[in-house]
């Protein structure tokens, strides 16, 4: 998996590319809901293989699973902004399976369990790994893994901010 934080850089940069003006609250649940779907660590506790729809990267990395929890904050939440915010989420939440099958490692990702149970990486796998754990993370391959993402995560997020923030006040 890439880490929280290429999660949440992620998550950040759409909602400000969609939604220039947005709301804390968009922001907080677009950074949290890309972060959600490794709560399915949590199985391995309970003896769930990673292979099982319900193991890591499975469903809570699938699209049904980015449809379904998009539209369940955004009906909660969204209030009158009820496209923005189910677009924004759900862009969100689809990144984090879309980084995960970029990574150099684990056994793919579940984008369309319940339907079909297969893995699937892309061909472009250069973000390293990061480990399960806080322990580990806080070690060499920690900082690997951070400068894998800072590299092809957040490099091209603060371009598209860039480029976005002078496109709008060229606009103005």
């Amino acid at each position: 998996m890439a880490s929280i934080f290429g999660h949440g850089l992620v998550a950040y940069t759409t909602s400000k590319l969609i939604d220039s003006k947005s709301s804390r609250l968009l922001l907080f649940l677009a950074i949290g809901s890309a972060i959600i779907p490794d709560l399915d660590v949590l199985a391995f506790n309970f003896g769930i293989p990673y292979s099982h729809p319900f193991g890591h990267r499975g469903f809570t990395h699938s699209i049904l699973f980015a449809i379904l929890w998009s539209m369940l904050l955004s009906f909660l939440f969204g209030k009158s902004r009820k496209f923005i915010f189910v677009t924004v989420l759900f862009l969100s939440i689809v990144s984090h399976g879309i980084l995960d099958a970029m990574t150099s490692g684990g056994k793919g990702v579940g984008f369309f369990i319940p339907f079909e149970s297969s893995r699937y990486f892309f061909s472009f796998r250069g973000i390293k790994v990061s480990p399960i754990g806080v322990e580990k993370f806080f070690s060499e391959w920690g900082v690997n893994v951070i400068l894998s993402e800072l590299k092809y995560i957040g490099i091209p997020c603060f371009i598209i901010l860039g480029i976005a923030f002078i496109i709008r006040k060229l606009d103005n």
